[in-house]
C-alpha cells in the first residue's frame, strides 16, 4: 500500500458573495502573524447580522447624550437664537453623514475595523498613525464625557446628602467630592467594558428611549417654569442674521462637524457587523441627522428657557437640573444624564480606541487592554479644562479635532473610492511584503498628505485654553474651515502622489 502525501494547508484566500460582501474563504486558515489577532480579523459573514434598526438604534443611543446637548446649548450661550443653532447643527450632520457612509462601506463588505481599513492607504505599519491620532481624540472625548458623568453624581449626591458634600473643601479648583464622583463614574465604565461587547449592546438597547423621555421631561419642566413655550421660542439672537452671525456660523459649523468626525473615521468598527450595505446606509441616514436635529431642538429650547427663567444662559444640563427643588425630579434628570453619558461614552469612545491601540501591537494588546489604556489617558488629558468653557469647547477642542481627522478622512476616501474602486485584498491587509506594505510597512505619501492637510487645517487656529496664540498666524483665515480644508487638501495631495507612483502599482 503506497503512502499518500499529506494534504497541504491551503493558502489563506478570500471569496466574494453574490451580494458583494467578502470574507476569508471557508476552510482557509485565517491570517496570522504580528499584524493579526482575534479582534482585528474580518468578521465572518454569519456574524454580520446588524440590521437597519440596529444602526438607527446605535445612533439614537450615541446622539442623545449630554455632550450633544451642550453643542446646541453652547451655541445659544455664545449668542445664537434657537433657529440659528438648530440650522447649524442640522446642516453639519447632513454634511458629516457623507464621509460617514463612504468610510462605513468597507465595514459590511470586508468585515474589518478602522485600523485595518487604514492599512490600505497608510501601510500595514503606517496605519498606526491615523489609528493613534483617532485613539487619542477618543481619549479626550472619553475624559470629557466621564467628567460630565462625575458632575451628575456630584450634584445628585449634593442634593441628597447636603452641604457637607456639595461644599466640601477644594482641591485643584474643585471640591474633593467632585473628584471622587469623577473617579466613581470612571470605575463604573471600566466595569461595563470588561464585561464585553454583548453587555454593551444590551445596555444600548434600553438606554436610548430612557434618555429621550428624560429630555422631554426637562423640556416640559422648563416650559412650566417659563409660563409656556412662548418664552422659550422668543429669546432673540444677539447676532441677528447679518455679518455677526455668519462670522460665528462657519467656525461653529466646522465644530459641529468635528463632533462626529471621529465616528466618520472609525464607523467601520460598527458597520463590520452589518448584514448588508443597505442596512448600514439606511440605518445611519435615518439615525444620525434626524436624531441630532431633534435633540438639538430640545436642548436649545430648554437653554433659551433658562435665560427667560433665571436671567442667565445655563448651557450645562447637569447644572440646570440641579436648579430644581424637587428631589424626585432631580433624581430622574441626573440618572438620565448618567445613562446617556454611559451610553455614548462606551459605544463611541471606548470600543474604537480599544481596536486602535490593539493595532499597535496585536500580539500584546487585546481589546480589553486597549480599552483600559483609553480610560487612563482620558484622565491624563485634563478633560475638566476642555469642558470648562463653551468657547474653548466648541471652537478649540472640536475645531482642532475636526481639522485633524478631516485629513485622515480625505485620504481614506480618496484611496478606497477613487483609486481602488472599493476593492481590497483581505489577506494582504494582515501581512508584510504585500501590496499594502509599501516601503517598510509605511506609505510615506499618505503621511505627507496627512501633514499637509493638518498644517493648513489647524496651523492658524487658536489653541486657547490649551496654549496662547496661533502656531502659524498667516493661516488664520483657513482656521474657521478646518475640517473642509483638511479633507480637501489631504485628498488632493494623496491622489497626486499616488498617481505619480503609478496606478498599476495599486494592484501589486
Amino acid at each position: 500500500m503506497t503512502e499518500t502525501a499529506p494534504t497541504a494547508i491551503p493558502p489563506t484566500a478570500q471569496v466574494t458573495l453574490a451580494d458583494g460582501r467578502v470574507e476569508i474563504a471557508p476552510g482557509s486558515p485565517p491570517p496570522i502573524g504580528p499584524y493579526a489577532n482575534e479582534d482585528l480579523l474580518p468578521v465572518p459573514i454569519e456574524k454580520r447580522t446588524w440590521t437597519t434598526y440596529n444602526f438607527s438604534a446605535l445612533w439614537v443611543g450615541m446622539a442623545h447624550n449630554t455632550a450633544s446637548w451642550t453643542l446646541a446649548s453652547g451655541l445659544i450661550a455664545v449668542g445664537m437664537d434657537w433657529k440659528q443653532a438648530v440650522f447649524t447643527i442640522a446642516l453639519a450632520n447632513v454634511i458629516v453623514l457623507i464621509p460617514m457612509l463612504l468610510t462605513g462601506h468597507a465595514g459590511p463588505k470586508y468585515g474589518i475595523p478602522f485600523p485595518v481599513f487604514a492599512r490600505a492607504s497608510f501601510g500595514v505599519r503606517g496605519a498606526n498613525l491615523p489609528a493613534v491620532v483617532r485613539a487619542l481624540v477618543a481619549c479626550g472625548w472619553f475624559g470629557i464625557q466621564t467628567w460630565i458623568g462625575g458632575e451628575a453624581i456630584y450634584f445628585l449626591a449634593g442634593k441628597l446628602i447636603g452641604d457637607g458634600w456639595a461644599n466640601a473643601s477644594h482641591v485643584g479648583g474643585y471640591a474633593w467630592t467632585m473628584w471622587l464622583s469623577f473617579a466613581l463614574f470612571w470605575v463604573m465604565q471600566v466595569a461595563i467594558i470588561y464585561r464585553g461587547m454583548e453587555t454593551i449592546r444590551r445596555f444600548e438597547n434600553w438606554a436610548a428611549p430612557f434618555v429621550i423621555v428624560g429630555a422631554l421631561v426637562m423640556l416640559i419642566w422648563m416650559s412650566n417654569k417659563a409660563g409656556g413655550f412662548g418664552p422659550l421660542l422668543d429669546q432673540p439672537s444677539k447676532l441677528g442674521w447679518g455679518g455677526g452671525f455668519w462670522k460665528l456660523f462657519w467656525p461653529s459649523l466646522m465644530g459641529m462637524i468635528g463632533f462626529w468626525s471621529t465616528l466618520s473615521l472609525n464607523i467601520p468598527d460598527f458597520t463590520r457587523y452589518g448584514k448588508s450595505q443597505k442596512a448600514q446606509t439606511w440605518g445611519q441616514a435615518l439615525g444620525l441627522p434626524t436624531t441630532m436635529t431633534l435633540f438639538a431642538l430640545l436642548s436649545v429650547l430648554v437653554t433659551s428657557g433658562s435665560q427667560a427663567v433665571y436671567g442667565q444662559t445655563i448651557w450645562d444640563p447637569v447644572q440646570l437640573a440641579a436648579k430644581t427643588d424637587n428631589v424626585l425630579g432631580l433624581l430622574y434628570a441626573l440618572v438620565t444624564v448618567l445613562v446617556a453619558t454611559l451610553s455614548v461614552n462606551i459605544a463611541a469612545n471606548l470600543v474604537s480606541p480599544a481596536f486602535d491601540f490593539s493595532n499597535i501591537a496585536p500580539r500584546k494588546i487585546s481589546f480589553r487592554t486597549g480599552a483600559l489604556a483609553t480610560c487612563v489617558l482620558g484622565v491624563l488629558i485634563f478633560p475638566w479644562k476642555l469642558y470648562s468653557d463653551p468657547q474653548g469647547y466648541i471652537f478649540t477642542w472640536l475645531g482642532l479635532v475636526g481639522g485633524l481627522l478631516g485629513t485622515v478622512a480625505g485620504i481614506l476616501i480618496a484611496d478606497y473610492w477613487i483609486l481602488r474602486r472599493g476593492k481590497l485584498d483581505l489577506v494582504d491587509l494582515y501581512r508584510s511584503g504585500g501590496r499594502y506594505w509599501y516601503e517598510g510597512g509605511w506609505n510615506w505619501r499618505a503621511v505627507v498628505a496627512f501633514a499637509a492637510g493638518g498644517v493648513l487645517a489647524i496651523g492658524g487656529a487658536s489653541f486657547k485654553p490649551l496654549i496662547d496664540g496661533r502656531p502659524i498666524p498667516a493661516l488664520r483665515s483657513l482656521a474657521d474651515y478646518g475640517w473642509a480644508v483638511g479633507l480637501g487638501t489631504s485628498m488632493v495631495v494623496y491622489l497626486a502622489l499616488m498617481l505619480l507612483r503609478g496606478r498599476d502599482r495599486l494592484e501589486g
